[in-house]
């Protein structure tokens, strides 16, 4: 056989292989009802894995050309032309072509990682069960005064909890919004999507943090919009690279996590801030603040978010419950100008006829009662608590390998491991060690560093988990 696949080419191996295969189906090499060569033969005879050839034959059997019989093989199709049966679509191929792009494979192996429940969590942005006011939602529920309104609700959420919204911004945030410029939506992340989706075209320049949890979506990549990063440093981004960005490339959008940011952890300082906003009224360019964690200070101190220091309305405003109540209320908002709210609002009506309204009941009953002040201090000094544990741990048992920064608040603690290691290799030897986090290339151009998340996991088990993962460091570490 003298045809072998390029294994250095742009091609996959296993597509080169399927075509391969289909032209001598098509030639008549091998005519309907033959079967090919056996997935363990062909593999041998083409120096490829076994796993290569399955998928191959994969991709003929989707297109139509084969079948796949239980004892004999794979048989050519006896009607490759489809004139006498129907054929199976080719939906592999079909998903892979779609406009919506899918996540990166390395965050859908760690979300598939983080469903065994013995797994050690340092991964997921979320909160710990035990950091969740299921009493207070039981004691809400057993009430019984639920409104019984099972219709559609408000295009831009229930009005309760909009007007309640209100007060929680001005009184936590000092925020000055009304009603009809908030859009409730199924957490920061539908948010996100609405604005980029709406506001933005093809081709469109967008400034984003680097690292930052925004070079994890896929959503950019959808819209067809242009990436380009602005370095985070210790005290966030330089608010003056922006603007060198903005006289190259014309840059239409910032997205910025300016409080407690992720992965960094960081907080944009308040110079930076002031400048920022003067750039951003001066050339017309919108910031997208997403706040999920300004609550989380671990001094309690007030944090004053950019929207709360915006005069000039370039600010669109996004927030949610999600990291300082329950992910599983699926709970954000936007703040904006009423012509993009109305505009987000319509989308979002497109999409799912607006947010079920349970959850913005039980959010607005717990946001307007005397618990959600307690629970907001049981939250700051959990993770103040669980934010020590992990940097003691991190001391402990890494020594002076690991670098990092204790943060203020949030739920994150970016750290860079010294050394020449693989992140793919360090991940790999850690989830058999019972123990998952986020390789820092995830988010950004920098390489070396890990994100680790102490929102998730119990506050008992962290010092385990971070003996576990030097063990695997260890043993890829090449120093």
């Amino acid at each position: 056989m003298d045809w072998k696949p390029i294994r250095q080419g742009h091609t996959p191996v296993y597509k080169q292989i399927a075509e391969w295969m289909e032209q001598r189906i098509a030639s008549g090499e091998f005519p309907p009802g033959s079967r090919l060569p056996s997935e363990r033969l062909l593999a041998k005879e083409l120096q490829v894995n076994r796993s290569t050839v399955v998928t191959a034959y994969e991709e003929l059997r989707a297109a139509g050309l084969v079948e796949r019989r239980q004892g004999s093989g794979t048989i050519v199709s006896r009607d490759i032309w489809g004139l006498a049966r129907n054929r199976t679509p080719d939906w592999k191929r079909m998903a892979e072509a779609g406009l919506f792009r899918p996540n990166l494979p390395l965050i859908r192996q760690i979300r598939r990682d983080t469903q065994d429940s013995d797994m050690l969590d340092l991964a997921s942005g979320e909160l710990s069960p035990e950091l969740v006011p299921h009493e207070q939602f039981r004691q809400l529920l057993a009430a019984g005064d639920f409104p019984c309104h099972f219709g559609y609700e408000h295009p831009q959420g229930n009005p309760q909890l909009r007007d309640t919204l209100v007060a929680h911004m001005k009184t936590w945030k000092g925020i000055d919004a009304a009603p009809s410029s908030i859009l409730v939506t199924a957490g920061a992340q539908q948010a996100l999507h609405l604005v980029v989706q709406c506001l933005l075209q093809p081709g469109d320049a967008v400034a984003i943090e680097d690292p930052s949890y925004c070079y994890s979506l896929p959503l950019f990549r959808s819209a067809g919009v242009r990436l380009f990063p602005l370095p985070v440093d210790s005290e966030g981004i330089d608010p003056d690279e922006l603007l060198a960005l903005h006289g190259k490339h014309r840059i239409k959008m910032v997205f910025l996590n300016p409080n407690f940011q992720n992965p960094t952890g960081t907080f944009l300082s308040l110079p930076r801030r002031k400048r920022l906003l003067e750039i951003s009224a001066e050339h017309g360019i919108p910031i997208v603040e997403d706040d999920p964690y300004s609550l989380t200070a671990f001094s309690g101190e007030h944090v004053p978010t950019l929207k709360s220091l915006d005069r000039h309305g370039t600010v669109l405003y996004i927030s949610s419950l999600t990291k300082i109540v329950a992910s599983g209320l699926r709970i954000g908002w936007v703040v904006g100008p009423r012509t993009v709210i109305e505009r987000l609002a319509d989308a979002k009506q497109q999409i799912d006829f607006g947010h079920s309204i349970f959850p913005q009941w039980l959010a607005n009953r717990f946001l307007s009662s005397e618990w959600f002040p307690a629970h907001l201090d049981m939250l700051r000094k959990e993770l103040a608590g669980r934010s020590e544990r992990l940097v003691c741990s991190l001391r402990e048992s890494f020594g002076g390998s690991a670098e990092f920064v204790p943060p203020a608040g949030g739920i994150h603690l970016w750290c860079r491991l010294t050394g020449e290691w693989s992140e793919n290799r360090m991940l790999a030897e850690s989830v058999k060690r019972g123990v998952i986090f986020v390789p820092g290339m995830v988010f950004g151009s920098k390489k070396g560093f890990v994100r680790f998340t102490f929102g998730r996991p119990p506050k008992e088990r962290i010092q385990d988990a971070i003996s576990r993962l030097a063990e695997a460091y260890r043993s890829v570490c090449r120093q």
